[in-house]
């Protein structure tokens, strides 16, 4: 049971501003993608808007730094609390020079961040679970209190490598959060075609390790959740699958179509439950934020997201030698 009034005093107002600022920030920069979409300046945008929460939660519950992320595709929010620009974010987006990822030579939001230990997905979902399976091997072989967390889709825990990452995690009680973001659609198909169980969480069962599900439009549940799992894992506890209920507010990607799936009245009802406005509320209630402080925000978000947006348009496209760089270890400039 998650007791959000021990959460906030654990956490400063500060924190929780940060918290909310992220997710501000994250949802202004989504919102913007999707209208350079449209104008044609970006082939391709994939959204985290509904998602926020979980993600800001998850992050500020890990040491930064010293932890380890293997995200997905949709954890915009997440990136940005471990230190990714808004700028690196739309030089990404446009695939101009010096986007952080992969040198602009992967598609947008296949996200990577060296500096701060975020290492890069594969298109095929999934992909990323033995491979945080295995930096968790090398932390418990190398004796780090380091912890990494990878992040899914609930689709995708339908695939052998969510299955094989999670079990061998599992068998060597390595030190992993499986977080699941489960916002009912696969694409266009609903949780109930993906699944016989009725929460991803009930999967870790029968792989032999805790399985949590939680209110993921709730960034302090989040966080407390994720909490109490990286203090586990750190302490040699073991691996941990938490579900993170969230809801998809958008298409899957500016290449579908929800219309054709998903009815108005639906998704209304999940604006009606938008996470950012929920959390601004409760900040509003407790009087950690007024609205002198909101207005600020907002206008210093904007601010941010213009900056990025000219800056990225400016910026060069890579150069043709950039195609095949980095290939030999030894061209890694400043690792």
């Amino acid at each position: 049971m998650v007791d959000v009034e021990e959460t906030q005093t654990i956490l400063s107002n500060k924190t929780m501003l940060e918290m909310y600022w992220t997710m501000l920030l994250s949802r202004k920069l989504d919102e913007r993608a999707w209208i350079i979409h449209r104008q044609g300046k970006i082939a391709f945008h994939i959204s985290g808007i509904g998602h926020e929460a979980a993600q800001v939660g998850a992050a500020f519950a890990m040491e930064r730094g010293v932890d380890w992320l293997v995200p997905y595709y949709r954890d915009l929010a997440m990136l940005l609390a471990f230190g990714l620009t808004p700028k690196e974010f739309v030089l990404g987006l446009l695939g101009k020079k010096g986007e952080p990822s992969s040198g602009a030579r992967q598609m947008p939001s296949h996200w990577s961040l060296r500096r701060a230990n975020v290492v890069s997905h594969s298109s095929p979902v999934a992909t990323q679970t033995p491979h945080a399976s295995g930096i968790g091997l090398a932390i418990k072989m190398r004796g780090d209190r380091a912890v990494v967390l990878t992040s899914i889709g609930e689709g995708s825990t339908s695939q052998g490598e969510w299955y094989e990452g999670v079990n061998w995690a599992a068998i060597h009680q390595l030190p992993v959060i499986f977080l699941v973001e489960n916002n009912e659609y696969a694409i266009s198909v609903p949780q109930p075609k993906q699944m016989a169980v009725s929460s991803v969480a009930q999967k870790a069962k029968g792989l032999g390790l805790e399985g949590i599900s939680v209110n993921g439009l709730d960034v302090l549940e989040t966080y407390q959740s994720v909490k109490r799992a990286v203090d586990k894992a750190r302490s040699g506890g073991g691996p941990t699958v938490i579900e993170v209920c969230v809801s998809r507010m958008t298409p899957h990607s500016s290449d579908d179509d929800d219309r054709s799936y998903r009815s108005k009245e639906e998704i209304e009802a999940m604006k009606a439950q938008d996470p950012l406005d929920m959390y601004r509320a409760h900040l509003m209630q407790e009087g950690v934020l007024n609205q002198a402080a909101e207005d600020e925000l907002q206008t210093r978000a904007k601010a941010a997201v213009e900056e990025a947006i000219q800056f990225a348009e400016q910026a060069p496209f890579p150069d043709i030698e950039d195609a095949s760089f980095p290939v030999f270890v030894e061209d890694i400039q400043n690792a």
